[in-house]
């Protein structure tokens, strides 16, 4: 009997590609992705119209996003084991069924909680989607040609939040906003009939999950309740801590005590199961361990930065949607371009090297925007999402690429898992991050200025003084002149404490691209262009 292998425990046996052209498949897998990655943005930008026609409040609205994340979460966890027991191929086409029947759902929805509803059944559809595409693409490519896979695959992963927020408004603006969920059914069916046709369950798969229904299924239920609880508690605490006072909150500190006693309950749980439904002896590895935390930062910085610089941009700047949505689409151009050269590169340099380029790149991006102003031009912010955008790539593929070095073939599934929720749970983190930075800097430096701003202070008088004869200038009477000199005073005083909060963000988001590079070094060297070996 002859084996024919490669260097990471790769075989042809295990390729889900069948007859077919390999990078066909990796085009195929990744647009469900893309449809999943898409619909998150997108969904985020139509709030306000989700709202309005379900006539609730915005603050309500916001469950739209909370219970989606949160179904998401908790399927993506144990999609490893799930794809193991159910098979890959047909694990993966009940979660984009499920998802395309969801957003059916959603587009017809008719009240918040109906919409809420199906917003949870499109979560656990989309939640298992990612993890089985970037295992397919890890066991249909031999270990030299991963990156250039993982470059297709990531161009769903990186550019659709990019693009997102631009399509959402143009949608919601032209028509309404169920067509931000009905748009996903053609390409949910366009996705099945694909992967139908052409995706095949890799034959060393199928044998051992047949051994696995041979041996009888030990199913986990501690271990599954404990992943369920936790990171939906912990999701519910990152996306609603701060809009409600995180700790000042009983409902916040309560589900933050479930959330971490789960956590912690499942680490010991798990490493004494013979068969646990998360893997942690995967976290164990150090190179393992070093990509779940590269990861973790890459999603905290991509998923803040694509919500906090819009947000910069309407809310100071006066941008419409459209318009703001359009400063981020020259980074996705960008990370277009990148990711097939950065593909190329990861099959001959070392990942960790790309890595401390890609968080050197990310770093700096974010250092270029401490420099805004309240004149900054539009040039200035797609600059800075250009930076960005080059930089993503060197962090994404070579990570992902990394995370599968010297996991055996039957534990990618588990790999791919940990890795996705490593992007899920640090966008999550990264947004929660950015926004109580800016709410508590902005109460820090509101403390200082507005000592600037006391009557007795000389500055201020001379500003009113100068405010006033302007606007008499402009016609208004000494007392309307001396009213809108304390109002102009007011609001540019506001615009740069909030300008100040923001670069603060910024700081911080840079600090995070900076912890990236130490760990990129503490990673080993793998073998490259290893050449098959017969035996």
């Amino acid at each position: 009997m002859t084996d024919t292998t490669q260097a990471g425990g790769w075989s042809p046996e295990r390729s889900a590609a069948g007859g077919h052209n390999p990078y066909l498949i990796a085009f195929v897998v990744s647009i469900a992705t893309f449809m999943e990655v898409l619909d998150t943005t997108i969904a985020n930008v139509a709030l306000r119209h989700i709202a309005g026609g379900l006539a609730v409040g915005i603050d309500e609205s916001t469950y739209v996003i909370t219970s989606y994340l949160v179904a998401n979460a908790i399927v993506l966890s144990i999609s490893g084991w799930l794809a193991t027991v159910i098979g890959r191929k047909r694990f993966y086409m009940i979660c984009v069924a499920t998802f395309s029947v969801a957003s059916l759902l959603c587009g017809f929805a008719w009240s918040l909680e109906s919409l809420v509803l199906f917003r949870i059944l499109q979560g656990l559809g989309g939640g298992g989607m990612a993890t089985s595409e970037q295992a397919i693409l890890a066991d249909s490519f031999p270990p030299a040609k991963r990156g250039q896979a993982f470059a297709i695959y990531g161009v769903a992963v990186v550019v659709a939040p990019v693009i997102g927020p631009t399509l959402g408004g143009w949608i919601t603006d032209t028509y309404s906003w169920h067509w931000v969920f009905l748009i996903n059914v053609p390409m949910g069916l366009l996705s099945l009939f694909l992967v139908g046709s052409l995706v095949s369950e890799p034959s060393g798969a199928e044998e051992e999950r047949r051994e696995l229904l041979r041996n009888g299924i030990r199913v986990d239920y501690v271990g599954f309740a404990l992943v369920a609880v936790g990171l939906g508690s912990l999701e519910f605490v990152l996306d609603e801590g701060q809009r409600n006072d995180w700790f000042g909150s009983n409902m916040i500190l309560g589900f933050a005590l479930i959330s971490a006693f789960c956590l912690l309950a499942l680490i010991p749980w798990e490493l004494t199961r013979k068969d646990p439904i998360v893997d942690l002896r995967l976290l164990g590895r150090r190179q393992f361990a070093a990509c779940f935390l590269v990861m973790l930062g890459t999603g905290a910085v991509l998923i803040s930065t694509t919500q906090i610089l819009p947000q910069l941009l309407q809310a100071e700047l006066d941008y419409t949607a459209m318009l703001a949505g359009l400063v981020l689409s020259p980074g996705g151009i960008f990370t277009l371009l990148m990711m097939p050269i950065v593909g190329r590169l990861v099959s001959i340099v070392q990942p960790k090297y790309l890595i401390m380029v890609g968080a050197t790149i990310v770093m700096l991006s974010m250092w270029h925007l401490t420099g805004l102003t309240e004149d900054m031009t539009y040039g200035y912010a797609a600059w800075s999402r250009i930076f960005l955008g080059m930089g993503l790539p060197f962090l994404f593929l070579p990570v992902t690429t990394a995370s599968y070095d010297g996991v055996p073939p039957e534990k990618t599934n588990q790999a791919s898992a940990l890795i996705n929720v490593a992007r899920n749970i640090g966008g999550s983190m990264g947004v929660a991050l950015a926004q109580t930075v800016l709410a508590q800097r902005q109460q820090f430096h509101q403390s200082r200025l507005v000592e600037h701003a006391a009557p007795s202070d000389i500055g201020y008088q001379q500003t009113i003084d100068a405010m006033t004869r302007y606007f008499q200038a402009q016609g208004s009477n000494a007392t309307d002149a001396a009213s809108q000199a304390i109002a102009w005073v007011g609001q540019t005083l506001q615009r740069q404490i909030d300008f100040l909060a923001y670069i603060d963000v910024f700081w911080t988001l840079a600090v995070i691209g900076a912890l990236m590079i130490p760990l990129a070094l503490s990673m080993r060297s793998i073998e490259l262009n290893a050449p098959a070996r017969g035996h």
